[in-house]
């Protein structure tokens, strides 16, 4: 047996506040993919940098693709370079439009501002840096195998923390 249906009949036109609420969830609904993709990062490597200790000066991340110049001459040899102002102690890096391949990250604070990394009469590092993959090394500064991380073209979320 066939279950009955119940159907209103409505007298009059449809309010304007209800065509107007079932217009704006159409327009809603019917853009929502494109909102949730303009909510997702471009694809690179996103470097977010720890343990600044103060907020002067600037935070200089330098990506290498190759040894040469690694990490002492980013200014003639990186491929890309960028300088963000530390803002309450803290920075972060993000290198869009990267090619997959091998790089290495060298980071600094520069809280003078002057270009470079200080050092003191011993040669030792006055201001903060630090490599990707957390690299160290004895005496100097690592190598870039040591240093090097593998890029695949999409999203790279990673951390470079400071040393001082």
């Amino acid at each position: 047996m066939r279950e009955p249906t119940i159907t209103k009949k409505v007298k009059g036109p449809i309010p304007r506040g209800v065509r107007c609420l079932a217009l704006g969830a159409v327009v809603l609904f019917a853009h929502l993919p494109v909102i949730a993709s303009a909510q997702t990062a471009c694809p690179g490597i996103h470097v977010k940098i720890l343990n600044i200790r103060n907020s002067t000066g600037a935070v200089a991340c330098a990506l290498f693709e190759s040894p040469v110049g690694f990490p002492t001459e980013f200014l003639r040899s990186a491929t890309n370079i960028m300088i963000i102002k530390v803002r309450n102690t803290q920075a972060r890096c993000d290198f869009e439009d990267i090619a997959p391949g091998t790089y290495a990250l060298a980071v600094i604070h520069d809280e003078n501002m002057n270009g470079k990394l200080d050092t003191n009469f011993l040669g030792s590092p006055t201001e903060g840096y630090g490599f990707s993959n957390d690299a160290t090394s004895l005496l100097g500064a690592p190598s870039f195998s040591a240093s090097c991380l593998q890029y695949d073209g999409q999203n790279l979320d990673m951390t470079i923390s400071l040393h001082y």
